[in-house]
């Protein structure tokens, strides 16, 4: 393990060599949700392939660059797009970034995401806070020896988005008129997309929603004892008798359209996260 160690090292030194703040909240921006970041102020912008041992994003939608200033008062560093475990990466090199973001500074992680919606309450275009997940990908990315210096062998994920940050996170929607669906979000492997009878055993298992992504983050960000917030973009809903089935683009489309009130959110989340 010295050589993840050694790798989050360099990586934390080439970011903090550029400049910017002591970032203290993680923001990961998932697709069509990147704008966010242009917000940010007195940004640092430095493109992954410009940072050692960093993966580098392959997905239209996902720019693949951190930017590193304040939003609404908060030192913040953003991942403006992701990696995927199904772009071929392994869930070590999926989940790094959130290891070097935690060697920056981080204290709290706030991860979205695009998501089908699998609840038939839900609507495209509705915001959904994470509430607890199914890791329904096949891997854990703990998996293999342990980083004690990191975190614990056996961390409990039980309350894994932080109840505090959930509670902030409905009662700033309220205030704004945000309608935030809450739900159990559950990732595959991806990039195939499910037949109608796996949608329907993610259903009976108890799931309201299904993305390719987010839970290795939270899952690592949790074992290094991160406080965590989801919010999942329902852009299309994957219901098993009537799929519909969009394009990427149509995916980034819908994320697009909510995009006003999801920053709105995020932002609100974030001007009064100092309280708690």
């Amino acid at each position: 393990m010295s050589d993840l160690l050694r790798r989050m090292e360099e990586a934390r030194a080439a970011i903090a060599a550029r400049g910017g703040v002591s970032p203290k909240v993680g923001l990961i921006l998932g697709s069509g949700l990147g704008d966010l970041a242009d917000q940010i102020e007195g940004a640092v912008r430095i493109p992954y392939g410009e940072i050692p041992h960093f993966p580098v994003s392959t997905v239209p939608g996902h720019a693949g660059q951190l930017v590193i200033g304040h939003l609404e008062g908060q030192p913040v560093v953003a991942m403006q797009g992701r990696v995927h475990f199904y772009e071929g990466y392994t869930m070590e090199q999926v989940t790094f970034p959130v290891r070097v973001m935690r060697a920056l500074g981080v204290e709290t992680l706030i991860v979205t995401c695009a998501a089908g919606g699998l609840n038939p309450a839900f609507s495209a275009g509705d915001l959904m806070l994470i509430v607890d997940h199914i890791n329904m990908m096949g891997q854990d990315p703990l998996r293999g020896p342990n980083a004690d210096e990191l975190g614990p062998r056996f961390p409990a994920m039980v309350d894994a988005y932080t109840p505090e940050l959930r509670k902030l996170a409905l009662a700033v929607a309220d205030e704004l008129g945000v309608a935030l669906r809450q739900g159990v979000y559950s990732p595959i492997s991806g990039p195939s997309f499910n037949t109608s009878a796996e949608l329907r055993m993610l259903q009976r298992l108890g799931s309201d929603a299904v993305g390719m992504s987010t839970v290795p983050e939270v899952v690592v960000a949790r074992h290094m004892g991160l406080r965590v917030l989801g919010v999942a973009c329902i852009t299309d809903m994957a219901l098993p008798d009537e799929p519909i089935h969009l394009t990427h683009e149509q995916v980034m489309e819908v994320a697009l359209r909510t995009k006003p009130r999801f920053q709105s959110l995020i932002r609100g989340v974030l001007r009064r996260m100092a309280a708690i």
